[in-house]
C-alpha cells in the first residue's frame, strides 16, 4: 500500500469522501470492538503540509467502584504513554540515513 497521492491527489487509503476536507486525507475508520467491554478507532490522516498521523479514539468501560476505576486508569494512561512513546521513537530519523 502506497501512501504516495494518485493523481487526483487521494492515497490509496483515503476514504475519498466526506472525511477529506480542508486539505487533510482520512482513511475509513479502523474498529476494534469488545462490546460492553472496550471500543478503539484508528483513523490515518495526512495533513495539509503532507504529515501523517494515527488519530486514536478508546473508550473502556470502567469498574463500578471508584477505586478499581482508578485502578483501570492509572494503567490505561501507563499502556498509553508507553504506546505513544514507542510509536514516537519508531517514526524518529535514524542519524546517518
Amino acid at each position: 500500500m502506497t501512501a504516495r497521492p494518485g493523481r487526483d491527489g487521494h492515497t490509496d487509503w483515503c476514504g475519498r469522501d466526506h472525511r477529506c476536507g480542508l486539505g487533510e486525507h482520512r482513511s475509513e475508520e479502523i474498529v476494534i470492538d469488545l462490546p460492553g467491554r472496550a471500543r478503539a478507532v484508528l483513523v490515518r490522516v495526512r495533513t495539509a503540509t503532507g504529515r501523517e498521523h494515527a488519530e486514536v479514539r478508546v473508550r473502556v468501560a470502567l469498574a463500578s467502584r471508584e477505586v478499581a476505576a482508578r485502578r483501570q486508569l492509572v494503567g490505561l494512561l501507563g499502556d498509553l504513554r508507553h504506546t505513544v512513546t514507542r510509536a514516537a521513537i519508531a517514526a524518529r530519523p535514524r542519524p546517518g540515513r
